[in-house]
Parts: C-alpha cells; structure tokens; sequence
C-alpha cells in the first residue's frame, strides 16, 4: 500500500513498502494517487539524521530504565557512573534497545559505528531497525543524542528522492533555521525507518 507522507509545507513522500516512490508536492502526490493513505505531520520534512557517537552511546554508555529514574536520572551514564553498575548481556541488550529509542526520538535514522564489539549491544541494534554506518576513528566533542545539541556538523542520511530508502523526520519547527536553533529533542514529531514510523510524538 503506498502512503504519503507530508509536511505542514506541502513537501511530501509517496513510500512504498521500505523505499521512495515518489517526491513532490503533496497535491501533485495525491492527485497521482487517490487510493494512497495521506498522513500529514507538524512542521517540516528532512531526512533523517545521522548520530555520529554510535559505540559511544550503544556500547559505552548506560540509559537507564525509566523505573530507575529516582536512583539513576534520565540520561545516559559514562565513565565512572557506568563502570559502577552491574552490567550483564540482558543490561547491556535492555540499555542498547532503549538507546535506539531515544535516538529515534530525536529524528535519527542510522548511527555511526566503528565495529559493536558487544554481541548483546549488536544484536539489540540490528533488531531494531535504524541503520548503521561505517565510520575511522572517534568523532570528538561530548557524545550527545541530540546532533544538533553537539560539537559536529549536523549529518543526514541518504537523499529524500525517488528510489531511495525511507528513512527521514518531521519535526515541529517553521524551518531548517529553526530547527538548528531549537534542536531535535524538543522537536521531532515523527521519524520513518524502512518505511515504518518507529517513532511518533503523543
């Protein structure tokens, strides 16, 4: 079944199955496409976003249970707060899924990895569907969810264009301008993987 996707501009996605089918106009779109199911989101359509601290924040990092929120906060947890902790494959599979949650919140579709030496962390990444790049080295600056909260370039993944794979994000902002200013965390209200919506805002 096609569906298109677009934004409170008009920009819009014709996707089918996990790949693009179509860009346009969203009145272009769904003139070519009575049947097609319409969903239109706040703010503006971009491709999704690339996190450049993959193994630091899947591997390297703890994101603690909401449950555990009283003892151990919200964000994720280095150095000696991790090295404090417990941590087992189930932690270690648990910490990895909630991550990639959280990374999806925030509008990005692929994480930057060197290899995930950590077979629980691994296997909890590919099952969860957002992709993951190869990348030399660490990128610097403080790891950050949030690619516009940190040190580095803003980076997006893969073209919004027709053939290519559906991997992109709305977020509630007028423009890119704003989006810089305000940031992925407050604003992203949906972001599609594959041509699923992983995540969406209540």
């Amino acid at each position: 079944m096609l569906t298109i996707h677009a934004d409170s501009r008009g920009r819009a996605l014709a996707v089918k199955g996990a790949w693009v089918a179509e860009a346009g106009p969203l009145e272009q779109l769904a003139a070519a496409h009575p049947r097609a199911r319409v969903r239109q989101w706040p703010g503006i359509l971009t491709p999704g976003l690339i996190n450049l601290y993959g193994n630091e924040l899947l591997e390297e990092a703890y994101h603690p249970d909401p449950r555990e929120a009283d003892e151990l906060g919200t964000e994720p947890l280095f150095g000696d707060a991790l090295a404090s902790l417990a941590m087992d494959d189930a932690r270690w599979g648990a910490s990895a899924r909630r991550g990639v949650q959280r990374m999806l919140a925030h509008g990005t579709v692929t994480a930057a990895c060197e290899e995930l030496r950590n077979r629980a962390v691994r296997d909890a990444v590919h099952r969860s569907g957002i992709g993951t790049m190869g990348r030399i080295g660490r990128p610097g600056g403080v790891p950050t969810l949030d690619p516009y909260a940190g040190d580095l370039d803003v980076e997006f993944a893969w073209p919004r264009e027709r053939g290519s794979a559906a991997r992109f994000a709305f977020f509630d902002v007028p423009d890119e301008a704003a989006l810089a200013e305000r940031g992925a965390a407050r604003t992203c209200v949906a972001t599609i993987v594959e041509g699923r919506i992983v995540y969406r805002r209540r």
